[in-house]
């Protein structure tokens, strides 16, 4: 894929990861055994994790890239179009001949939590040659890799410093080196993947932070939801609360928190402006429609 941009561009963030199609339904509760739940028509969007970061990123200003393969299908003209109409630079957006476009079926209770299935795409998932070609023909200031990717490419980008910021998001692939960790100059984790990491649910965010340091990430930030953000880096550490918002929708909160925040960090702000701004931009998606809400609706 190719976007306006010049090929020899530099851009603020890159973003490593997935890419699919979001099916989501509104249901008044989930299906119970043996019973059927009538919901709303279902609607579909781009959506995965790294598209939703980079539209997150884009939305703050930020110049974005994404790295993901999807299939060379009518899902993939959707979400390439999405990417484009959203400033997202698509030059390493790869579509794979014969292979279908991952999705992910999504539920939306009236508490406005959200319950995701990821249909994988094997054929899509990003390969080392993938990594090798889309890291050496990008320049980019901060680099986000999601860790539950196969290893061997995760392990190619941390491996060898590929931009001055290393970022890596969710629980590692249970085949990662756990060495790799020390790589990363920032680890982000909602507290639901800090505690899958450290293999407990006692303490606090803030506990889980600095567990999670010791692991090897420089600086390591938990997400709480409600509760803000906790951080910890070789400066100190705190806590950044949330503000309070209606719920609406909780899909794509995380991500659009991951997106302004790769962004400040590439801009070099401080880290606790940086997880301030972000906090905000999540919490404001959270009170509207999730992932996909227009820029002016996120950060007001």
């Amino acid at each position: 894929m190719t976007d306006s941009s010049g090929a020899g561009d530099r851009v603020d963030a890159a973003f490593v990861g997935r890419a699919n199609i979001d099916l989501t339904i509104h249901v008044p509760h989930r299906a119970r055994p043996g019973r059927t739940a009538i919901g709303s028509p279902v609607t579909t969007s781009a959506g995965g994790k790294s598209l939703n970061q980079a539209f997150a990123a884009a939305r703050h200003g930020g110049r974005a890239a994404l790295i993901a393969n999807v299939g060379a299908d009518t899902w993939a003209h959707q979400i390439t179009t999405a990417l484009t109409d959203a400033g997202v630079d698509t030059r390493h957006v790869r579509l794979v001949p014969d292979a279908t476009t991952g999705a992910a079926i999504i539920e939306v209770t009236p508490d406005g939590e959200s319950y995701i299935t990821l249909a994988l795409s094997p054929a899509t998932e990003l390969t080392t040659d993938d990594i090798h070609r889309a890291t050496s023909g990008l320049g980019t200031e901060a680099l986000i890799v999601q860790l539950d990717l196969p290893p061997e490419p995760v392990t190619t980008l941390l491996s060898h410093r590929r931009a001055p910021i290393v970022v890596g998001n969710l629980v590692p692939h249970p085949d990662l080196d756990p060495r790799l960790l020390a790589e990363l100059d920032v680890l982000v984790v909602n507290q639901h993947e800090a505690a899958a990491i450290l293999r407990t649910t006692a303490g606090t965010p803030l506990d889980a932070a600095a567990a999670l340091q010791r692991l090897g990430p420089r600086i390591v930030v938990v997400t709480a939801g409600p509760s803000g953000a906790a951080f910890t880096d070789p400066h100190g550490s705190g806590t950044v609360p949330a503000p309070a918002v209606p719920v609406v929708d909780t899909t794509g909160a995380g991500d659009s928190f991951l997106g302004c925040l790769a962004v400040d960090l590439a801009h070099h702000t401080p880290l606790s402006d940086a997880i301030t701004t972000a906090v905000h931009a999540g919490s404001h998606t959270v009170g509207h429609s999730g992932a996909h809400t227009p820029t002016n609706q996120i950060l007001k």
